[in-house]
């Protein structure tokens, strides 16, 4: 089964949890008998007494009352949500709280007060004895609120006593002391911004000794060199030297693979890449999301919306070398203008930089202003961005005047694609003045089918052995085998495509973004639509490797094949130039100087070992 949030009563001799379903990264095999379940767990409870008892079959985030004999809860979603309470056997259901906006909600331990979070920070407020529900909010005038936090918090928890909440930003870990609680309510007490390091400190990643990739083509991003038969040394995770096979010494010791008529590139960085990070809960250490990107070069992914634990948490696994994958950068949750119970509030400069400063707490070096309004809350953003040195991703929803302010504002970049195509000399001069970058995502693309689409039409995905040794089979199938067929003239992305090539050629750059349509394969897809725009194959290959490291601000270690650069490389069995459709034909995929065979993904080289089974091959 899938089990959550487990909680002890007071007294310590039960537990209350959730017994919940999978979800497509961690299969849905015993995802019966979902609900709130308690259980016995004191010393002499007999076998019979330790059997889960079913509450009820919906809610979330159970806890029992101070006296274990009900048990709080949550039900609905959006803007449409509750807290409840009932007995043990579910009977005697009592509503408390309606809630909109509000999310995690927490009771203290004698129910005289209740923590809650609304849209991001925390507060306090008595917990009112009605007898009916309340409408729970920040605005809420039955009872007084007080904010605790300055910019957010989250995991909020009270002392045993009840007498202090503590809640977590990052890595730092909050206390607010309620010693005199009624005073406290009553107080202008101001909201807390320095909290104890939680000092969680680990070890990168770094494999040992060297690998000498020997014979190979080299395309290595420096402008247009193209070494034809050359060697490439690794030191651990750097690239320690490369260039002809005659002028690079192979030291004693190395470890030598045989590259010969194959064709090393960079390793790919999707900028615009869901990998799966919108779940929350357990995670595998199998993600074949992760597996099915490296397996297609993919070794760098910036993911501009997610769930901020998730992404950020799976990113330092990637790190610390707890699991394997690309190297992960996200936004974490978007900054949503429009309506929901996340939606981020914009009416300031300092509501800008509050925003930022918990995204960067997290882990952030972007944020993604997603759909704000108005143009002076986009400028907003961009400022405090400027102030703490973060990047700022738009969505534009398909709007052509946002987009142009979005340029003309100093945006990182634009993703998807400008709605209007093609584009004219008044739209490029005004792009050309700027250094903002575009990520067209053509494998889905405003004003047009989707260019995913046209490879769905013209190849059998659903055949590709290589997607489904890392993809399942349920999530290829749904999107590749009852496909759309239109003619050729309907797939627009060729026409957008021709605007990146014309951005190219006057120097603006592209990156390759595949929107997570099907993890690894779709950023294929994006260089050979590039490529059906007009883009040469090395301008295609450069879009995917060193602009969008440049875009990301990481092309100081990655995007091209340089000493002192890290050593995410891909290797292919043919060559890309002669034929951009070759770019898929990966043997050797080397992410962070571990190497991994393509075909199976068990790492070779200095340090081999097998891959661990997904949930349906087990």
């Amino acid at each position: 089964g899938y089990y959550f949030s487990p909680r002890y009563s007071a007294d310590g001799s039960r537990i209350v949890y959730r017994r919940g379903s999978g979800n497509a990264m961690l299969g849905t095999r015993h995802s019966v008998d979902t609900g709130l379940y308690w259980m016995d767990v004191s010393g002499r409870a007999t076998v019979r007494a330790r059997t889960p008892h079913l509450i009820r079959e919906g809610g979330s985030d159970p806890r029992f009352n101070a006296a274990g004999d009900r048990v709080f809860f949550q039900t609905g979603g959006g803007l449409s949500k509750e807290y409840k309470s009932v007995r043990l056997d579910g009977g005697d259901e009592r509503t408390h709280f309606d809630l909109k906006y509000a999310n995690t909600v927490v009771p203290s331990p004698d129910r005289k007060w209740v923590a809650f979070t609304d849209l991001f920070n925390a507060y306090i407020a008595p917990f009112p004895e009605t007898g009916g529900s309340v409408e729970l909010s920040k605005e809420m005038k039955a009872v007084p609120v007080r904010q605790v936090t300055r910019d957010a918090g989250t995991s909020l928890h009270w002392s045993a006593d009840g007498e202090s909440l503590h809640w977590v930003i990052g890595p730092e870990y909050f206390t607010r002391d309620l010693t005199d609680s009624v005073s406290f309510a009553a107080s202008d007490a101001k909201p807390d911004s320095v909290g104890i390091s939680i000092g969680l400190t680990l070890d990168s990643d770094v494999p040992s000794g060297r690998v000498a990739l020997v014979g190979a083509r080299i395309i290595t991003m420096n402008g247009a060199e193209v070494i034809e038969s050359g060697t490439l040394i690794l030191n651990g995770n750097r690239i320690e030297s490369v260039g002809p096979a005659g002028s690079v010494s192979i030291p004693e010791g190395t470890t030598q693979i045989d590259a010969s008529g194959k064709t090393i590139i960079p390793g790919i960085v999707d900028a615009h890449g869901h990998a799966a990070h919108f779940f929350s809960g357990p995670t595998p250490k199998q993600n074949w999301a992760y597996y099915a990107n490296l397996a297609y070069g993919v070794t760098t992914a910036h993911d501009p919306s997610a769930n901020t634990e998730t992404v950020f948490t799976l990113s330092e696994m990637v790190r610390s070398g707890e699991i394997v994958g690309p190297r992960i950068y996200s936004t974490g949750t978007i900054l949503y203008g429009a309506d929901g119970d996340f939606k981020a509030i914009v009416n300031s400069l300092d509501d800008a930089r509050s925003h930022l400063r918990r995204m960067k707490a997290v882990g952030a070096f972007s944020v993604k202003s997603y759909n704000q309004p108005r143009r002076d809350q986009r400028q907003q953003v961009i400022k405090a961005a400027h102030e703490l040195e973060m990047l700022v991703v738009p969505e534009g929803g398909s709007t052509f005047y946002h987009n142009l302010t979005m340029i003309v504002d100093g945006h990182t970049g634009i993703e998807h694609n400008v709605p209007v195509a093609p584009l004219y000399r008044d739209v490029l001069e005004l792009w050309k003045a700027t250094e903002v970058g575009y990520t067209p995502t053509l494998v889905v693309s405003y004003g047009s089918l989707n260019g995913e689409y046209y490879w769905y039409q013209h190849s059998d995905v659903w055949n590709n052995r290589r997607l489904l040794q890392y993809v399942p089979r349920s999530v290829v199938d749904a999107r590749s085998r009852r496909r759309l067929m239109a003619p050729d003239e309907e797939y627009y992305h060729v026409v957008i495509a021709e605007d990146t090539k014309k951005l190219v050629d006057q120097g603006n750059i592209v990156q390759v973004g595949a929107h997570g349509q099907l993890q690894g394969l779709a950023a294929h897809w994006e260089m050979w639509m590039f490529v059906q725009g007009g883009m040469t194959p090395h301008e295609a290959l450069r879009s995917a490797t060193l602009h969008g490291a440049r875009y990301l601000g990481l092309d100081r270690d990655l995007g091209s094949i340089e000493p002192g650069k890290l050593a995410d490389l891909v290797v292919l069995d043919a060559n890309p130039l002669s034929d951009i459709r070759n770019s898929d034909s990966v043997r050797y995929v080397i992410a962070n100087g571990r190497v991994y065979d393509a075909e199976t993904m068990n790492e070779i080289g200095n340090h081999p070992r097998k891959r661990d089974l997904f949930y349906w091959e087990r």
